[in-house]
């Protein structure tokens, strides 16, 4: 018998050895042999996530010691994973200290935010959900995955998969809007992309599906803030994301900073266990938010670190982001009986149970001329640019303004947007260069070439007046004959920490906004956004608005193809836009009250100085074509609750232009046991018309789409009406109604 250290590297031959066809049993038995030969100190590091980037920022003195710590720490195998470590050469020289010079030789995860990419950046989440395609964002996915995987990351901290619908909330921008039968397709689509078929392959990362739960339900949309929610919502809503995450494969979840209900979801025990682990059968690691697990002091949840640390490992976190407590202050607990032993150990198998899925043990490294050849390819190029274009919602287009010929005279270019390369790649694009951003200004100019007459002019900074700015605005949009406006959001105004009180346009752009419109000159608005925004004024007073959102790396050459007609817009919007703030929180699928606004009736639930319509609703969007929806049908009229719906509408271009239509199917279940939403999206399908072509679209419904939770979150189809409602958008719609029987 072999025992003691000599036992490792025999170990180790083993787990390199396996092949992964092997029976899950003998993963497990070899997983479970490795962690018989660790300390209690070593099994902390395992759970154990801490800071492993490198600041250019600092003096090369400093650079060199904070190496010399991170590799010392590695050496020691007292550290599961690092966050922020990027670069093959970088992790590379971390791995090497872990797999060949510590006790174990257990190798290291490297953890990152790739949220739209990585050095092909796509445009935000929000604008990636208005394209209403989610093939084409897993394939977005895919390149992110090949990317980040080639320069060294194992893990990253996507999809964010919360529900939001305040678009207060800064991080409204990482989620795929206000709808979680849509953040449900894009939810499980995203997680295909970066885990593609074989995590250990050398262009997949591991996902993470992120902010369990109820992240995006934060009281007055302030980042970080509490949140209250009813059990029906919780289950509806927040956690029909997640599950499918967790039935697309995902690997890892994140706990969200919010608490529910009185209780941190970093040590929510029915979340993490009940809900996520039994009900969902999620077998996969859970690892905290960054330093939650001491923030639950700050809730009032934990007198001190120690009760934090033994909080949340009890609960089902399993790997601790940066606040150091697990390996801190867990030793002691188990020392003194206090946490069973086997619960760390339940956890570090979790961990150790990724690592063999991503092949680390046997290919720890990264290959550093791969790093070189996949980055920002002509191909990821291509896909971000169609990507970005699909994303652009047409919101306005008075007398057929756009698009524009590509001999239109004299064009101004106006506003502190136009050529801004970095608000271009929008929050969380941490690796994305504005060096290779094509901007607005360069992208008109590709699409014109060298010899268009464009002026150029700033007017005002995104968030101050400019000097002569206006004046300056004014006098070249006097002397062109069409304006493009660009304006909104700079790239940190939305994000993480980014929530605003106002969502209107900042004052010195409106004034920009309304001095050149002034001038009696065709305007067309280009928004960049990373949130639903009021843009009353804009909507009464600009012929044509386009939604741009932040569209990364190839934004500027994909709105040049929307305005100059190379590409017909297809964009939905997955959220509901205000008609001022003062009108949020506003979605489409609410539930009605007893007195539902009416006209003329003050005593309805109703503002009294604004109608209670939207600015523009979910879903909605414009083609430079024109659609008829007829002969709406639904087959059978009757089904049981395991049955389904065929739902079918001939739609017609009735337009000049072949376009893309989105078809989109929603119900309503008029009664029920529970109170239940005006309408609720339950399927969509696209179709590509010629001018004057005409198709029948079908949509089918499995009647379990249409069940809800009880007042004991116990799910039921219940037997009725259910009114069906096809159209092009939340607001409108051919109806059509069946039974379940």
């Amino acid at each position: 018998m072999v025992h003691g250290r000599l036992a490792v590297p025999l170990l180790l031959l083993g787990l390199a050895a396996m092949s992964r066809a092997e029976a899950p049993q003998a993963a497990a038995a070899r997983i479970d042999a490795l962690i018989a030969q660790m300390t209690l100190e070593e099994k902390l590091g395992q759970l154990t996530q801490q800071w492993g980037g490198l600041s250019q920022d600092i003096n090369p003195g400093a650079r060199q010691q904070a190496l010399a710590d991170l590799l010392g720490m590695a050496r020691a195998g007292v550290i599961g994973s690092y966050l922020g470590a990027t670069g093959a050469e970088h992790t590379n020289t971390l791995q090497r200290a872990a797999v060949e010079e510590s006790r174990l030789k257990i190798p290291l995860l490297f953890g990152n935010d790739i949220i739209h990419g990585y050095r092909t950046v796509f445009p935000i989440p929000l604008a990636e959900a208005a394209t209403w395609n989610p093939t084409l964002i897993e394939q977005a996915c895919r390149v992110a995955a090949v990317e980040g995987r080639a320069a060294g990351t194992h893990w990253t901290f996507a999809p964010m998969i919360d529900v939001c619908r305040d678009p207060r909330w800064g991080r409204v921008a990482e989620t795929a809007g206000e709808d979680h039968f849509l953040g449900a397709q894009f939810a499980a689509a995203r997680v295909r992309g970066f885990q593609g078929d074989n995590l250990a392959s050398p262009n997949a990362m591991l996902a993470c599906g992120k902010h369990f739960v109820a992240y995006g339900a934060a009281e007055g949309g302030r980042d970080y803030n509490t949140v209250d929610v009813s059990p029906q919502t919780l289950h509806e809503v927040h956690l029909s994301t997640f599950r499918a995450a967790v039935d697309a494969g995902v690997g890892s979840i994140m706990s969200a900073f919010n608490e529910i209900n009185g209780i941190p979801a970093t040590a929510h025990p029915h979340m993490l266990q009940t809900m996520l682990r039994g009900q969902m059968g999620f077998n996969g690691l859970v690892v905290s938010d960054w330093g939650s697990i001491n923030e639950m002091i700050a809730h009032g949840y934990a007198a001190d670190s120690g009760q934090a640390a033994l909080q949340a490992i009890r609960a089902g976190v399993d790997m601790d982001m940066c606040s150091g407590a697990y390996r801190s202050q867990l030793a002691e607990r188990v020392t003194r009986g206090e946490l069973d032993v086997k619960v760390v150990d339940a956890a570090v198998r979790r961990i150790l149970e990724a690592k063999q899925r991503l092949g680390l043990f046997d290919n720890p490294y990264i290959d550093p001329a791969l790093e070189k050849r996949v980055m920002l390819t002509a191909e990821h190029r291509a896909l971000a640019r169609d990507v970005a274009r699909r994303s652009i919602v047409l919101l306005k287009n008075e007398n057929g303004l756009l698009p524009l010929k590509k001999q239109p005279g004299k064009i101004a270019l106006i506003g502190p947007l136009a050529d801004a390369a970095k608000d271009m790649l929008g929050t969380w694009s941490l690796y994305g260069k504005p060096e290779e951003v094509v901007t607005l200004l360069a992208g008109l100019r590709n699409t014109l070439g060298p010899n268009a007459k464009l002026g150029v002019s700033k007017g005002s900074e995104v968030q101050a007046a400019l000097a002569g700015g206006i004046d300056d605005a004014v006098k070249l949009a006097r002397e062109s004959d069409i304006v493009i406006l660009a304006v909104g959001e700079s790239e940190d105004m939305s994000g993480e920490g980014h929530s605003r009180a106002n969502i209107d346009i900042p004052q010195p752009q409106q004034e920009l906004i309304e001095a050149v419109c002034a001038t009696g000159k065709p305007v067309v608005l280009v928004l960049f956004n990373g949130r639903p925004m009021a843009l009353q004024w804009a909507a009464d007073h600009v012929p044509a608005m386009l939604v741009a959102w932040q569209g990364g790396v190839e934004a500027g050459n994909a709105i040049a193809d929307v305005i100059f007609g190379d590409f017909n817009p297809s964009g939905r919007l997955p959220a509901t836009f205000p008609r001022v703030t003062g009108q949020v929180p506003i979605h489409y699928n609410h539930r009605n009250t007893g007195r539902p606004a009416r006209e003329g009736d003050r005593y309805t639930s109703k503002y009294i100085d604004l109608p209670t319509t939207p600015l523009y609703p979910f879903g909605f969007g414009l083609s430079y074509t024109s659609f008829r929806y007829a002969e709406a049908t639904v087959s059978p009229t009757e089904a049981t609750a395991d049955g389904k719906f065929s739902l079918s509408v001939v739609v017609t271009n009735t337009g000049t232009r072949a376009g893309e239509e989105l078809v989109q199917a929603y119900y309503r279940d008029p009664v029920a046991s529970m109170t239940r939403p005006v309408r609720q999206l339950c399927g969509f399908e696209r179709v590509s018309l010629a001018p004057g072509e005409s198709k029948r679209v079908v949509i089918e419904i499995p009647a379990q789409r249409l069940g809800f939770y009880d007042w004991d979150a116990k799910f039921l189809v219940e037997p009725g009406v259910i009114q069906f409602f096809l159209g092009p958008h939340s607001a409108e719609g051919l109806q059509v109604d069946a039974q379940i029987k």
